[in-house]
């Protein structure tokens, strides 16, 4: 389907991205510091440019998505011929801007699909992305191990973000935009953006943590070998994936079973992950976290979708949620220097518990599904 061809294209950069870090690093001549800074402007492009589309695309989701990924594209493929960090750090805030706008295009295109379908379509379309980025990293270790450089390697990933455009033509165009809501039920849809937001906030604050900290974590506190505390994010990243196309597969779950499992055993991996001295019992915690946490973000996206067909409810609560992105690394850097990392990351725990309170509001209609 098309929008898990755009999803998929958009997670092999980011997995092949992480990969060639070490590589750009070494073509720039770069310290990990100034890399770290560069690094940053990704998020400092990307919530700006999430305002603004959500504003923009509503209406308009197939050309929205097609001309997001065609930018996105062109930012990936430019990436290779950056002469300098200083530069880096402009063409990633560049890049974080268009890969912001792909964000926002993407929910709105999947919750418009299935609207007009019927069909759920936010599991299976979330599920692509994480495959992405555990194929796209080994693959492109491989490719430098075969002599690639980092323009060659960006240059395709580009060509495929580019082709995945291709299939979009096979959705519907899209109507004018939306009529905007009247100021009270404006009011009342942003409100409910920030509490789901605020939630999936937490929620990506743990999954940011495990891809960046897990590795440290069991290579520098739990004496793992390098390659099998590299195992941790992909452990994370598959059992993520098998929840989210559990989800698909069993019938929609009501929000009183959803949400607690989520916060329960999403809690209970973390803490399990940073608190046992066992690598595979610390392994076995990060699967259960992302097993748990996995179909929560697309769930509420699609609750999001049905409860608001203007795409308003949408475009909130996905650029509410991107702060914890922002947040994750700066929140386990201080607590990590207050308490430990071990400590650190399972103190994250407390972030899913909201999850567990029965007065969570998931819809205008307090509906039970989700």
């Amino acid at each position: 389907m098309p929008l898990i061809v755009v999803c998929a294209a958009w997670g092999l950069f980011w997995g092949s991205w992480s990969a060639l870090l070490p590589a750009v690093k070494q073509q720039l001549g770069v310290s990990a510091a100034d890399l770290g800074l560069a690094l940053s402007m990704v998020p400092v492009g990307a919530l700006p440019a999430m305002a603004l589309a959500g504003r923009l695309f509503r209406g308009r989701e197939r050309a929205a998505l097609a001309g997001s990924a065609a930018a996105f594209a062109g930012c990936v493929g430019c990436l290779g011929f950056v002469p300098s960090a200083p530069l880096l750090g402009l063409a990633l805030l560049v890049l974080g801007a268009a890969s912001g706008a792909l964000d926002i295009a993407l929910n709105l295109a999947t919750g418009r699909a299935e609207r007009e379908s019927g069909r759920r379509l936010f599991q299976l379309v979330h599920a692509a992305f994480p495959v992405a980025v555990i194929v796209a990293a080994p693959a492109t270790g491989l490719a430098r191990s075969l002599g690639l450089g980092v323009t060659a390697v960006l240059a395709a990933v580009a060509a495929v973000v580019l082709v995945s455009v291709l299939p979009l033509a096979a959705l519907p165009a899209g109507g004018v935009p939306p009529v905007p809501a009247r100021d009270g039920d404006r009011r009342a849809l942003w409100g409910l953006a920030l509490v789901l937001g605020a939630l999936m906030a937490g929620v990506l604050i743990i999954e940011n943590a495990v891809e960046q900290w897990s590795v440290l974590l069991l290579e520098d506190h739990r004496g793992a070998t390098p390659l099998v505390a590299s195992a941790a994010p992909a452990v994370y990243m598959a059992a993520l994936t098998a929840g989210r196309i559990a989800a698909q597969a069993l019938p929609r779950l009501p929000v009183r079973v959803l949400y607690p499992v989520a916060g329960l055993g999403g809690a209970a991996g973390i803490a399990l992950a940073g608190l046992s001295g066992n690598v595979a019992v610390a392994l076995a915690g990060f699967a259960l976290t992302g097993l748990a946490l996995g179909p929560l973000v697309p769930a509420l996206l699609s609750r999001s979708a049905a409860d608001d067909p203007t795409g308003t409810l949408v475009w909130g609560v996905s650029t509410v949620s991107y702060t914890g992105f922002v947040v994750s690394p700066l929140l386990v850097a201080g607590l990590s220097a207050w308490i430990g990392l071990p400590a650190a990351l399972a103190a994250l725990g407390l972030l899913a518990l909201p999850l567990v309170a029965r007065f969570v509001v998931v819809g205008r209609d307090g509906g039970d599904k989700a």
